[in-house]
Order: structure tokens, then sequence, then C-alpha cells
């Protein structure tokens, strides 16, 4: 696309928006999405229109109408077309759009089977913009579980670090709202680079759903772990040991810090504990570290006996990290960079608050995992893999 063609295009979205003001954004973000294909096709092409190339790939073969339905309404598109040996399909109307199509069926599937409130029918017409019918949900479901499906099941390769960690939503079954818990399992590749590999619901967090997650990482291929990083899940450690029996497994340190609260008998000693714990963890190395947990656990010997059991029991369990060097320590004492995923979860699944079963929470957590690991995988790096 030429120059003068970008500039026709951009005076066609201020000369909307300065006459009709927020009532027009639906034709000049039209107008947007149509010139970014446009310039997308070209690229794809590796030649402007017109123009005589050795490199050119195929030629543009017009523009198909297309209306999309988003948040600002009815969006009306020309999909720029072309012949040839290149496959091409604007990434505009895909990119970005899984999670939203995910939570849209999500909310239609409450909708339609008829548990949802007036809450959730104004969120569902106010993001969709017109009535859900079961066909429309049903066809548009068994479109995205394929491609999520797919995503799920892909090859995984050698993954040294993998963060593992749980949340709950709620699901209702046979007429009982009941919490589902959600496994996801995250990587630092050998590039350094962050993925999600994997994900799975169930009604129930006990070992044979961890084992099962487990065994379908390493079914994809999953190899030359190092070192596990999780909280202490309820069953997890049972799966680890028979899942993967030799490499190392770290407890989260922010977790162990939380935990051994419930442990202090005084408010005024909550302070000091914490110090003492952060101590332990921020040690040069680990002889350091079990030094001070010596220290800390006759300190609170008399004057808080369960914790100074607590602490000798469990603190180990978060030192296995110093087997690492001390950048990459950082990076991998606590799941901190699953939890930052969780968050972006829940800020998503709130707008649901309730799903009518386990398959519409799966598609949705799927889909916004899909978006974060794309985003990881051509991103910056996550940590140096240099020892």
């Amino acid at each position: 696309m030429t120059q003068q063609e970008q500039n026709t295009g951009i005076q066609s979205i201020l000369k909307i928006i300065n006459q009709y003001g927020m009532e027009g954004l639906e034709d000049a973000v039209s107008i947007l999405i149509n010139e970014a294909m446009k310039v997308e096709r070209s690229y794809a092409l590796k030649a402007q229109p017109w123009e005589r190339s050795e490199s050119r790939t195929g030629y543009a073969n017009g523009f198909k109408d297309k209306r999309l339905s988003t948040r600002l309404g009815t969006l009306n598109l020309k999909v720029p077309q072309v012949r040839g040996e290149v496959n091409f399909y604007p990434s505009a109307l895909e990119k970005g759009l899984r999670s939203e199509r995910a939570l849209t069926v999500s909310l239609a599937e409450m909708y339609v089977q008829g548990v949802s409130t007036r809450k959730v029918t104004a969120i569902l017409e106010k993001m969709c913009g017109l009535q859900v019918s079961s066909t429309q949900v049903s066809n548009a479901a068994k479109q995205l579980d394929k491609e999520l499906e797919k995503w799920r099941g892909r090859p995984i390769g050698r993954v040294p670090f993998l963060q593992i960690d749980a949340r709950y939503e709620k699901v209702r079954q046979d007429g009982i709202v009941r919490s589902c818990a959600v496994l996801i399992a995250t990587g630092v590749m050998d590039d350094g680079k962050r993925s999600v590999l994997g994900v799975s619901v169930s009604l129930s967090e006990a070992e044979v759903h961890w084992r099962q997650f487990l065994l379908s990482l390493k079914s994809r291929g999953m190899h030359g772990l190092e070192m596990i990083t999780s909280d202490d899940h309820s069953g997890l450690k049972a799966a680890l040991t028979a899942v993967f029996p030799s490499v190392p497994w770290q407890r989260c340190q922010v977790h162990l810090q939380r935990n051994a609260s419930a442990y202090v008998p005084k408010i005024a000693m909550r302070e000091e504990v914490a110090k003492d714990i952060r101590s332990i963890f921020n040690a040069p190395d680990r002889d350091e570290a079990e030094r001070f947990l010596e220290i800390a656990v006759e300190k609170y010997s008399k004057t808080a006996s369960k914790l100074s059991g607590w602490l000798e029991q469990n603190i180990p369990e978060g030192l296995t990290v110093f087997l690492l060097p001390d950048h990459q320590r950082k990076k991998l004492k606590s799941t901190n960079m699953v939890e930052r995923l969780n968050r972006e979860i829940k800020r998503r699944t709130r707008v649901a608050s309730l799903f009518p079963n386990e398959a519409s929470l799966l598609r949705l957590v799927s889909a916004i995992l899909v978006e974060t690991s794309e985003e990881w995988e051509t991103g910056r790096k996550y940590m140096s893999m240099l020892q």
C-alpha cells in the first residue's frame, strides 16, 4: 500500500471521529482494521499492489465482506484475499480475540441453559451486542474447542525449569455450585524465555488429578527438568514423587512466608518472625541458610514451640533453589511467574463468576493462556540460562 493510500485512510478515520465523536468509533475502527489488513497482505505478498518484484509470493485478489461483533459494536470489514501459493489470513481478526470469544461463549452458555442472572444477561448483551441462540453457542464452542485442544496437546520438548500452581473457580454441577481446581504449568525453556505448557480442569485437586496432569506433560515430550517450583498443594508431592522422582523440588518461598504466620502465637511477633525467615531465604548459600534456620528454630523453641517445629520441618523445602546460581534463584525461588498469570485469569473469570460446566471453564482459561504464552514466547528473555 502506498503512503498516499495510508494517509487517505487516516484522514477518513479522523473525519468520522471529528464529525460523530464516540458514536463514530465503529466506522473508524473498521477503517483502521481494513487499512492494517491491506498492509499485512502486502507484507505477505512481499510486494505492494501493482509492484513488479522477483520476490513476490502471490497476488492480491480483491476483498471479502465480513461483519464482526465486538464490544464497540458490529464492524464492517473487507478482508483482503490473495491468489497464488501464499497462505494469508489477517492476524488482526485472530490475535487477541480467542479469549474474548471464549468469555462470550461461557456467558452465552449460562444464558442459554437458564442459569444466568439479570446481571449476567446484561453483561452478555453489552459484550456481544446481540441475542445469542443455543445453535450459535454450540457452533462457536466447537470451533474454539478444536483450536484450544490442539494447543493443549502440542509437543513440548526440553524444559529445564517447571513451575506449577492451582487456582479455583466456581462451577455448577447437578444443580450444586462446587469449587473446581485449575492446574497450570509454565516453564522456562532452553532459550531463557517462558512458555505456558499446559492446563487441566477438574472438580478435585487430589493426587490423581496432579499425577494425570504431570503425566500428560511427560507424554507430550517434556524432558530435561532440572527443578520444579510449586506450593505445597494437597496431593502434589505424592504425584511429583510418582512421575518425576529424581527432579529437585523447590517449595515456593512466598507461600512459606505466608504459611508461617499461622503458627505465630502473638501478632506482635509477626514482623520479627518474617524478618528471620527472610534472612534464611536471602542467605548467600545453603550452608549459611541452614545456620540461620538453626538459630531461628532455637530462638522460638520456648516462646513459640509450634512455630519452631514448623520452621524446622518446612523451611528446608524452600532451600532447594540454592542449587542454582544467584541470578536464577531470584526467578525460581517462588511461583511468582504463575501467580501473575493467575491474577490475569481472575480478572477475566470474575466477569462470569459461575461456570455452567468444567468444559466452559477450561475453554476460557485455555484461551487466556494461549495469548499469554504467545506473548512470552515472542517477547524478551525471562532470565539468563548461563550457569
